[in-house]
């Protein structure tokens, strides 16, 4: 398979970048993603030119380190995929990839294809703790009766992986369904009802201070999460929210 890639260029956050055009050849259909850069870079190399800067870590699509905007979409032309976990049999003999960086204020891009994605951390950060005493006779986790549905949705929230995808996919450059996520993780169970106030306050206004834009309502970024992660989550966030306002 020969392709054309038009790939993102950029020295460092404060230098001007630009699309780059590459031209490669033998790449098969069984190849990831990451691998066909790696072939790419290793050419790069052997030219005595510099390669191109890009995240990972797994690839296994567990870590969510491996952001690429390719053809305009989040990681890809496939579904419930991480970059590394897409292959080249999506593309065609002949086709041309845009690929660049996911564009978003919050995530500033370091290195070419390389983005600051620790805005994540930040509103992780801000959710702080749960209080659960682990000390001494701590009670077994199964001892504490969870209604089934509940312990199921919480299980789904925190399969989130911190990718970034529903940020690249939102046209405001979202960050509702990564913050929901995490907030409902905690929300659904008992051992975070403690500080469910405190925590859903704190992430939002976190979110809000990091420049992530308001929620579109257009549903791009659960098509685009590699985990598939529900808009059902940003609806909890939004009452636990409301709730915690009124408290307050």
């Amino acid at each position: 398979m020969k392709l054309t890639l038009k790939i993102w260029r950029q020295k460092n956050n404060k230098a001007k970048g630009e699309l780059k055009t590459y031209s490669l050849d033998g790449v098969e259909g069984d190849m990831s993603f990451l691998e066909m850069l790696d072939i790419l870079n290793e050419g790069l190399i052997n030219k005595g030119e510099e390669p191109v800067e890009f995240d990972h870590d797994c690839r296994e699509g567990i870590c969510g380190s491996c952001s690429l905007q390719i053809n305009g979409e989040p990681h890809g032309p496939d579904r419930l995929v991480t970059t590394c976990q897409l292959h080249m049999r999506m593309f065609n003999d002949g086709d041309t990839i845009v690929i660049e960086p996911f564009r978003a204020k919050a995530f500033p891009v370091i290195k070419d294809l390389v983005v600051d994605r620790s805005a994540f951390d930040r509103i992780q950060q801000a959710g702080g703790y749960i209080s659960v005493n682990t000390s001494g006779n701590t009670v077994d986790a199964n001892n504490i009766p969870i209604n089934k549905h509940d312990a199921d949705e919480s299980f789904n929230a925190a399969t989130c992986i911190g990718c970034g995808a529903c940020v690249a996919a939102c046209k405001n450059a979202s960050a509702m369904l990564f913050t929901s996520a995490k907030v409902s993780q905690f929300a659904l169970l008992p051992q975070g009802k403690i500080e469910a106030t405190e925590r859903v306050l704190n992430m939002v206004a976190q979110m809000d201070k990091e420049g992530f834009g308001n929620c579109s309502n257009t549903g791009a970024c659960e098509i685009e999460c590699p985990k598939g992660i529900s808009l059902e989550n940003i609806a909890r966030m939004n009452r636990e929210y409301l709730s915690a306002s009124l408290e307050g």
